[in-house]
């Protein structure tokens, strides 16, 4: 059966690629991907060609797939291969162009091969194979869910690589006050007094869903997502109308948290919900405020996510800033397929120490949590 390379994904019915969907997390789902497609936010000149691969069978059903991007650099992946990539340099070996099966910008974990595991296996070991014939250095899974784990994993030549994010977790707790009630006293004193210090500066905070949001607020909500690279001397990577389109076409997934001093908007906190999980994703302001940042993006995602019954808030990537406020440290995975036989074992070499020293500052960070103990 051959592999179909698909360059749009709005030409794909939207119904035929969600039916491929394990679960309802909000990155994967068609309106999601082609709305980066659709915005001009990857395509282009941004360095993420889209390059679908779609596996069917001989009546044209559609079998299984991979979100996929050919990628002439390592920009908004969120594992960190330069260092790859100035290696390969420095010998004469060509590192790009490369494929990524990944959610753009989105360093959430998640099904990456979709369909049922003997066709998605199907599809990877093509893929794999056909590299070369490509001109394309590896093949790079990243942020994957346990499936498509359990389905790479023993698979000749593929390498895995371990991450650490933290994610706070509702442990039964009735409301943010309970929450507190689980810390250590010096903590909970330290997160009251955060609280404590934006409220004291006239602040106020109004969550919104897609449906109630304007372009007016739209302007906002990217006027304050683009400056916070902006301030970095960076581009940013999504486009004004990415918002606009996402919010035509899957409003109920999107909460928007805005940060008012009186009548004036001053900051803004994206997040996406799927099942029961809230994804904190973009975060900026138009002005600085002390404690503003903890605020906005972390406590009231827990307050949010404890008012309406969600068990997991995983804030993003970054992170130690996140443990003492109750974040704990979760294992990431990705996995890479390189070609070249000396690179390979070279990052092996690499991947194997790597392993061992993310492991071991996971245990630490365990042991740095604010939570009271027994």
């Amino acid at each position: 059966m051959p592999i179909i390379t698909l360059s749009r994904l709005s030409d794909l019915p939207a119904a035929e690629w969600d039916a491929l969907l394990p679960g309802p997390q909000p990155f994967l789902r068609h309106a999601f991907l082609s709305t980066l497609e659709d915005s001009g936010s990857v395509g282009g000149r941004s360095g993420w060609q889209p390059a679908h691969r779609l596996l069917r069978d001989e009546a044209g059903r559609l079998l299984a797939a991979l979100p996929a991007y050919l990628k002439r650099h390592s920009y908004g992946e969120y594992v960190f291969d330069w260092a790859w990539a100035d290696a390969c340099q420095r010998a004469g070996i060509d590192y790009y162009p490369k494929l990524l099966g990944a959610v753009p910008f989105t360093p959430v974990s998640g099904a990456r091969l979709l369909g049922r595991a003997e066709a998605a296996g199907t599809l990877l070991d093509a893929l794999s194979d056909g590299l070369g014939g490509q001109g394309l250095s590896g093949l790079h899974l990243n942020f994957t869910d346990p499936a498509a784990d359990a389905l790479v994993a023993g698979r000749e030549g593929w390498l895995e690589r371990l991450g650490c994010q933290f994610h706070w977790f509702n442990r039964g707790y009735r409301d943010f006050q309970d929450f507190l009630d689980a810390l250590a006293s010096r903590k909970r004193k330290q997160l009251r007094k955060e609280r404590e210090q934006v409220a004291g500066q006239g602040i106020a905070f109004d969550w919104r869903g897609g449906h109630q949001l304007d372009e007016a607020a739209w302007d906002f909500v990217h006027a304050c997502y683009a400056n916070t690279y902006r301030v970095r001397g960076q581009a940013p990577y999504l486009t004004r109308r990415f918002f606009s389109l996402l919010a035509e076409r899957m409003p109920e997934a999107i909460r928007v948290v805005l940060a008012r001093q009186g009548s004036r908007p001053v900051a803004m906190a994206f997040s996406l919900v799927g099942g029961d999980s809230l994804y904190g994703r973009y975060w900026g302001c138009l002005a600085e405020f002390d404690r503003l940042h903890f605020e906005t993006c972390f406590y009231q995602g827990i307050d949010y996510a404890l008012a309406h019954g969600f068990k997991r808030f995983d804030a993003g990537a970054q992170g130690e800033h996140k443990l003492i406020r109750g974040f704990e440290p979760v294992i990431t995975r990705s996995w890479h397929y390189l070609r070249h036989p000396g690179l390979r074992q070279a990052v092996a070499d690499f991947l194997r120490e790597e392993r061992a020293g993310v492991l071991a500052y996971a245990d630490e960070a365990r042991g740095q949590l604010p939570y009271r103990q027994g």
